[in-house]
């Protein structure tokens, strides 16, 4: 898997290498091709807020955001050399916001920077939650990937933090509704896609 990390966030204590790691997973896990590239930026805050802005028409920053490309499908059991591979597309984290979101579900950053990378890359495979169905499927699929992610890492001897077991470390949606009352504009926003009359320079 061809995934390249940029952090222009100015943030202490990101590991880039698990973002890598647990994005490469994923992948893995949903069967996409292995020469699929994948594009992971790390901005400030103001940076989120004014993409927030452009592209979904939402004011102030969030926690990550996702911009599929060539809109690959999961190959859910067919063999990944046969899939195509192709870009998938950008993923962008906000460090600060993502620690404002720990501090309140009662975990780590780098564990909420893994959850929010997870599903960025869902949402780069045709994953939504604008349905109910849609979200009981998405976050069942995110949370199972990411407890199989430690699990597996454990087995082969490599830590980036502890698995974390606190009630909202593997959230639903609904947890994630109630965590943005805490912490606005969070609660995993939808994919990026311009609002009309924005998104173009």
């Amino acid at each position: 898997m061809s995934i390249e990390i940029l952090n222009e966030s100015g943030y202490p204590d990101v590991s880039e290498e698990m973002i890598a790691d647990v994005a490469s997973y994923a992948l893995e896990r949903m069967d996409i091709h292995p020469d699929a590239e994948l594009a992971i930026t790390l901005v400030d805050q103001d940076t989120i807020a004014a993409l927030h802005v452009q592209w979904l028409d939402l004011e102030g920053p969030t926690d990550v955001m996702s911009f599929p490309m060539d809109e690959l499908s999961p190959g859910l059991g067919n063999p990944r050399d046969e899939q195509p591979a192709g870009v998938l597309g950008d993923i962008v984290l906000c460090p600060a916001f993502a620690r404002r979101q720990a501090d309140a579900a009662g975990h780590g950053l780098g564990h909420e920077l893994a959850l929010l990378t997870v599903h960025g890359c869902l949402h780069l495979l045709g994953y939504d939650h604008a349905e109910p169905a849609e979200e009981r499927e998405m976050f069942a699929l995110q949370n199972e990937i990411l407890a199989d992610w430690y699990d597996d890492r454990r087995a082969a001897g490599v830590s980036f933090q502890p698995k974390p077991t606190g009630e909202r470390a593997f959230p639903s949606a609904a947890d994630r509704e109630r965590l943005d009352r805490e912490v606005p504009g969070g609660g995993i926003p939808p994919i990026g896609e311009p609002a009309p009359g924005r998104g173009e320079q």
